[in-house]
This record gives C-alpha cells, sequence and structure tokens, in this order.
C-alpha cells in the first residue's frame, strides 16, 4: 500500500505488546502488579541499590524487636483508579490494606500514618469524602491516625489523590507467622469469595454492566485472625491476596518455603457474578485481586477448629479448605481441575487488572 494513498498509517512505534516485556529498559504497568515482574523489580534493581542499608524479609510486614517488645512494621501506597467504587474507595484501601499487612504477621495494628499526595485542581469535596472514609475505615478497625503529611502536584500530574498509609502492631508472645513456616501437610484454607474487588473495581471503571451489583469486599481483617488466633491453633502463615490474586500469593508461599501446594478448584469459592464477568472478559478468577480475604496455612491438627472459628466470624462465613501443602513439585501450585484434570497456576508476569488498590 502507498502511503499517499493509504486510508491509515501503520505507526511501528505505536504499537504495544499485550502482555509486559521482561526485559524492558522502562518502567510498565506489570512492575505494579504483584506479579512476577514486581518480584524482579525488588530483587534486581531495589535490592542492589540499598546495598548492606537493606534487611529485606520479602513479606508485607517487618517484624521488629525494640527493648523486648515484638512489633510489626508495613508501609503501603494506594493508587486506585476511580477513587470510590461499589462497597469502599481509596480512603477504606487505605486504612484496611495496611491494617491486613498488619495482621498477616498476627499483630494487633495499634497506629497509622496517612500521607496524601493531591493534584491540584481536585474539588474539595472529592478530597473531604476520602478524608471522611479513612477516619470511618481507622474507627472500625480499632487504630489511631497518629501523624501524617500532604503535598500538591500540578495538574495533570496525579490521578486527583494518592494515598500512603503506614502502620505498627504489636505480636503477643508465641505467635510465629511467616512463609517460611508453610510445611507439607499444612491445609490451606481461604477465608471466602474471592475475586470480587478486582470485579467492582473494574465494572465501575470500564461501565460494565453483569446484572448485579459486585462491591468490593475491602475490610480490616485484624478481628478475623484474632478469632483464629484465640482457638490455639498452630497457623503457620497468613496473607492477604491482594493484586495478582490467589494465585500470585500462593506461589509466593511455595517458593519461599520450597514447598508445593495442591489445590482442588471444585472449593474454591467464587460467586457467580465474579465467574460469569471473569469468564465474558477472559480472566481467571484466582489472579483477580482481593481486598479483605485472607490465605491461612493451617497445620492438620488444627485446621477444623480453625474453619469453624473463621466461620463463626462475620468475615470467614464462606471460608473453605482449598488444598494442601504437599512435598511434590517444590514451588509450584496446581490445581485439580472440576474435570478431573490438573493445571500449574503459575506466578502472574504483571496483573490482569491495573490500579486496582
Amino acid at each position: 500500500m502507498r502511503e499517499d494513498n493509504a486510508t491509515a498509517r501503520l505507526d511501528m512505534d505505536s504499537w504495544v505488546c499485550p502482555m509486559p516485556l521482561r526485559d524492558s529498559p522502562t518502567i510498565v504497568m506489570g512492575h505494579g502488579g504483584g506479579g512476577a515482574m514486581s518480584g524482579e523489580l525488588i530483587e534486581h534493581l531495589f535490592l542492589p541499590a540499598f546495598g548492606s542499608a537493606a534487611e529485606a524479609g520479602m513479606g508485607d510486614s517487618a517484624v521488629l524487636t525494640l527493648d523486648g517488645v515484638r512489633l510489626a512494621f508495613s508501609t503501603d501506597s494506594f493508587v486506585v483508579k476511580p477513587l470510590a467504587f461499589p462497597g469502599g474507595s481509596i480512603g477504606d484501601l487505605a486504612v484496611n490494606g495496611t491494617v491486613n499487612d498488619l495482621s498477616m504477621a498476627g499483630a494487633r495494628p495499634m497506629v497509622l500514618s496517612t500521607a496524601f499526595i493531591l493534584e491540584e485542581g481536585t474539588a474539595l469535596a472529592e478530597i473531604a469524602r476520602v478524608a471522611e472514609a479513612v477516619g470511618t475505615a481507622a474507627l472500625a478497625a480499632g487504630v489511631k491516625l497518629v501523624t501524617g503529611d500532604t503535598k500538591v502536584v500540578d495538574s495533570g500530574h496525579g490521578d486527583g489523590i494518592f494515598i500512603n498509609t503506614t502502620g505498627i502492631g504489636i505480636i503477643d508472645a508465641g505467635i510465629d507467622i511467616r512463609p517460611q513456616r508453610a510445611r507439607p501437610g499444612d491445609v490451606v484454607i481461604v477465608s471466602g469469595d474471592i475475586g470480587v474487588h478486582g470485579v467492582a473495581v473494574m465494572s465501575c471503571r470500564e461501565g460494565l454492566e453483569f446484572g448485579t451489583t459486585v462491591c468490593s469486599d475491602t475490610a480490616p481483617l485484624n478481628g478475623l485472625v484474632a478469632a483464629m488466633l484465640a482457638t490455639g491453633a498452630d497457623v503457620h502463615v497468613l496473607r492477604d491476596p491482594t493484586r495478582g490474586g490467589v494465585a500470585a500469593t500462593l506461589n509466593e508461599i511455595a517458593g519461599v518455603a520450597k514447598v508445593g501446594v495442591a489445590l482442588d478448584e471444585r472449593k474454591l469459592p467464587v460467586p457467580d457474578a465474579v465467574r460469569d464477568a471473569c469468564g465474558l472478559l477472559g480472566l481467571d478468577p484466582m489472579y483477580v485481586a482481593n481486598e479483605g480475604k485472607l490465605v491461612a496455612f493451617v497445620a492438620p491438627e488444627d485446621a477444623d477448629r480453625v474453619l469453624a472459628a473463621m466461620r463463626a466470624h462475620p468475615l470467614g462465613v464462606r471460608a473453605e479448605a482449598i488444598g494442601v501443602c504437599v512435598e511434590d513439585h517444590p514451588g509450584m501450585v496446581v490445581a485439580r481441575t472440576a474435570l478431573g484434570g490438573t493445571r500449574v497456576v503459575d506466578l502472574p508476569a504483571g496483573e490482569q487488572l491495573p490500579r486496582i488498590c
């Protein structure tokens, strides 16, 4: 086709690969998805750059001991788009996300800092709504907002509001919850319906309708964790499957502990609306983000009482045992399908749905 007669010109520089390029010389959205690219960015760029100043356990919270008191310390940033969605807003996420990261270390969240990055031109009424959501969520979680910061960036250099929260929690004596403790025989439990938050944000962002409104599951999990630990059970691992969903979380645990994970897909609690939306869009619910769910690895002799305690809590009513930890295929997650076959559940490269938290 001659260029002067072409009705459309193919600009080679504008072509975009649908999958992020692992060797990209610049940051791409996949680097923020919580999958393999995020891990590589930390391992191959940040940690070497930090050098001996870094003391990174690669978990969502660091566990520190100060004057004999064990503390969990965590920080997180929230850039979700849109700012409000069915069931919550960036304000809810900013509190619940950090509260949950602390809770996954077995800590009792105590205090949070809040830092707001505001874009010039954002309506004060919108900022007020988000700030009120932060306050309401903090009260619900039982944490205090004790310090913070505010910055403003030029118009066009932000998306209205970005929030960073940092939290500190206290870990009681005798609690040792970390990915390295996963061992063969452990029962893998998920606290409820998966994929809800990602579908809620996507439906709002893209204006999609699925016949029913899917609301985000954003919630503070410290009360649920307290109920689980109150049973006296040996809980080995807790993680909240946010970016990358249940699949990314299980792969990370399997890789750190050098164990295999065998799942039964038929036991995964997936709501019909989420299943239908994912089927329509070609997504896998196991890779879709959650903001009010946890995954637990529990000693087999304690699994039943932990499951009973979870189901007695409002945030664990639909908890299910979805698999076991095995000696086979260390570092890999394998799922038995409804048809009786098996498939490998890989660590995602990036994120199916960017900007969900």
